[in-house]
Order: structure tokens, then C-alpha cells, then sequence
């Protein structure tokens, strides 16, 4: 019997782990530096004081990313990672240009939605399945979920510095340098790396599209980011409110929750590629994210015990970010793998979207609990089908 693989990685995978990383905290940095302080800056616009204006302006992005998103993916299958990526970027620059120079709500909602269309996740993330073998590949996934995690916990503390220097302008123009700064990375670090050639017949796109354990995995991404939005829609002002924070002081409770639940994550993914139990890895975090939800009508009496439930939250939530983009990955066929990252992709996008706009409609009716307790519920059903997944890696 021959000796199981080194879960060791090469020092190319960690070369192509650590870039594809890092383009993804510039690109992200982008993004998240917007959501802390758009709704305050966008009031000194024409359409600024409209609260469905200014959310549509936030939630443009993820709509032409949902659209994007598979279109992307299959050409980077089509034509190769690097191409497509930069052609990314590029509308991402330019959509940052855009609301740069506007002077109103609607030209930064048309900016926006350029940004979005630019949607390179899926071509990102095949990029670093194409770079890594099976059995380090979720680590390389952790990698790349833990500079997001990062990415929104900087841009917590970068934000109201930056509006408070250049104003909403000031603050496009860097997200538009973060930009350059990612096709820089994609042309200098990023190693090129030889797609592996398909073996046995071809697969078709439909059966990629409807393939069981892949729609399964979908529908978990798009439950894991319609919970991450929809608590998101009530956490920052429970969080001002338990804990006596001002708004602008949120960052010194979402910076140590986000560090530490990346410890608290790390043996969990470690554990479950040296076992190769991503099947149980994946069932307990939905696990434990039905439990957190659960507990959070409770925990939202005290601070104490709202900031550890958060900390679970996040250590579910980058486990799962980590596990399920890599089972995705070993799951599709190789000539199809950006394609079905693409739709896995879209339905995070689409669950970006409904989770924000059904967290809102909840919350004006029954107020956080209501939330908590649709999240534990939503959270429930991922539960129920992902017992089913039959092949998980």
C-alpha cells in the first residue's frame, strides 16, 4: 500500500495560497471600506437622505455580481484564470472611478453596479484549486477566508479615518488604488499554473449546473451569507446599544471576536484535512451555527455574552468558508471547475442580497429576535441537506 499524501504544502502551493490571498484582502478591503460609512457620507449628496436610494446604491453590487458571476467562471475555464481576472479588475477600477467623480446617489449606484460586474471570485477560487492538491486545499481556502475575515475587521478602523480625510470621494479613489494594487498581485505574484486535464469523457455544463451534491452546496452558501447579512442588519446597533458604544468605537468589539475566532478555527481545519473528515467538519459548523443562532435571542441580554456568541458565530462561519468552496472544487469536473464555482458564487451573491433585505423586513416587524431565531431556522434546513451530501472530498 503505497504511504498517504504529505499534508505539508509545497512551497509553490504556498506561494500561490499567499498571493491569491492577498488579491483577495485588496480586492475585498475595497469593498467592505464602503459599508461602515456610506449611509452618514452619501446625506451630503442629492438622494443622500433617501434610506431605499442609499440602499440600492450598497446593494447594486451584489445584483451584476449575482448575474456575473457564472459568466466569469466559465471563461476563465474558456480563456484561463489571468486574463479574465484583470478584465475584472479592470471594470472594478473603472466602477470605482465612476463614484469617485460622482455627485449623487444615482451616478455612485451606476458605479457600483460596474464595480459588481466584475465578479472574478469563481475565477479566484479555481485559480486556487488549480494551484493546490486536494489535500492541502482547504487550508489554502482558510487562507483565503481569513484575509476576507481580515479585510472587514481593517476596514472597521481604516473607514471613518479615510471619509474623514478625503471625504466619500477620497475614499472611492483608494478602493479604486486597492484595484491597482490587485493587478499588480495577479501580474507579479501569482504563479501561472497548468489546469489539470480532464480525464475520461467531458462532463456537460447541465449536468455540472444540476449535479446533486454541488446544488447542496449552494444552497449552504447561500444560507451561510443570507445569515452573516441578515444578523448584520441588527447586530451594530444591539452591539452599541448592550455594550454603551458609540458607532465609531464598534471596531474594538469586531476586531478581537475576528482574530480570535481564526484561532479558535484553525485546529478545527487542520483536523479535519490530517482525518480527511470534511463530511463531519462541514456537518458539525452547520452544527454549531444552528446552536449560535439559537442562543443569540439569549446572549443579546449582556455583552459578555453577546461578544462570545458572535466569536462562535465567526468560527463557524470561517470553517464553513474555508470547507465548502474546497469540497466545490473537488467535487466539479476539471474542465468545469470555474463553472461551478461560478454558480456556487451566484448563490452567495443571492443570498448577500435576500439575507439584507429579509433581515430589514424582520426586523422592523419582531426586532432582533426575530432575526436570530429566522437565521436558527434557516440554518436548521442547510442542516437537514447537508446530512445528504454523499461525496464531500
Amino acid at each position: 500500500m503505497s504511504a498517504p499524501p504529505t499534508i505539508k504544502m509545497t512551497s509553490d502551493e504556498r506561494r500561490a495560497s499567499v498571493a491569491l490571498a492577498g488579491l483577495f484582502a485588496c480586492r475585498m478591503l475595497g469593498l467592505f471600506l464602503l459599508l461602515p460609512v456610506f449611509a452618514v457620507a452619501a446625506q451630503g449628496l442629492p438622494g443622500g437622505d433617501d434610506p431605499k436610494r442609499v440602499g440600492l446604491a450598497l446593494g447594486m453590487y451584489g445584483l451584476t455580481q449575482a448575474f456575473m458571476q457564472i459568466p466569469f467562471g466559465l471563461a476563465s475555464d474558456r480563456w484561463g484564470r489571468r486574463p479574465v481576472i484583470l478584465a475584472g479588475l479592470a471594470l472594478f477600477i473603472g466602477g470605482s472611478v465612476v463614484c469617485a467623480l460622482a455627485d449623487d446617489v444615482f451616478w455612485i449606484t451606476i458605479g457600483r453596479a460596474i464595480q459588481g460586474a466584475g465578479a472574478i471570485s469563481a475565477a479566484i477560487t479555481a485559480w486556487l484549486a488549480d494551484a493546490t492538491r486536494p489535500e492541502v486545499r482547504t487550508r489554502a481556502m482558510a487562507m483565503v477566508g481569513g484575509s476576507i475575515g481580515l479585510s472587514f475587521a481593517v476596514s472597521l478602523v481604516l473607514a471613518p479615518v479615510l471619509v474623514g480625510w478625503g471625504g466619500l470621494g477620497g475614499l472611492f479613489w483608494v478602493i479604486a488604488c486597492l484595484g491597482v494594487a490587485s493587478v499588480v498581485v495577479v501580474l507579479t505574484l501569482v504563479p501561472v499554473v497548468p489546469r489539470a486535464a480532464p480525464v475520461g469523457e467531458p462532463a456537460r455544463m447541465r449536468e455540472v449546473l444540476l449535479h446533486g451534491d454541488l446544488l447542496r452546496l449552494n444552497f449552504g452558501v447561500f444560507c451561510l451569507h443570507f445569515i452573516q447579512i441578515a444578523l448584520f442588519v441588527v447586530m451594530p446597533a444591539l452591539l452599541a446599544r448592550v455594550g454603551s458604544l458609540a458607532p465609531q468605537a464598534l471596531w474594538q468589539v469586531y476586531l478581537p471576536v475576528i482574530l480570535g475566532s481564526f484561532v479558535l478555527m484553525v485546529p478545527i481545519i487542520f483536523a479535519a484535512e490530517k482525518r480527511r473528515a470534511h463530511k463531519q467538519a462541514l456537518l458539525g459548523a452547520v452544527a454549531g451555527l444552528v446552536v449560535v443562532c439559537a442562543l443569540l435571542p439569549w446572549a443579546s441580554g449582556g455583552f459578555t455574552a453577546l461578544a462570545l456568541a458572535l466569536t462562535g458565530f465567526f468560527v463557524m462561519f470561517n470553517v464553513l468558508e474555508a470547507l465548502q468552496p474546497s469540497l466545490v472544487s473537488r467535487t466539479a469536473p476539471p474542465e468545469f471547475k470555474g463553472l461551478a464555482l461560478g454558480f456556487y458564487n451566484t448563490a452567495q451573491a443571492a443570498g448577500l442580497f435576500t439575507g439584507g433585505v429579509t433581515g430589514g423586513w424582520l426586523a422592523s416587524r419582531g426586532g432582533p429576535d426575530a432575526v436570530f431565531l429566522a437565521a436558527a431556522g434557516v440554518a436548521a434546513a442547510w442542516l437537514a441537506v447537508t446530512w445528504a451530501l454523499r461525496k464531500p472530498g
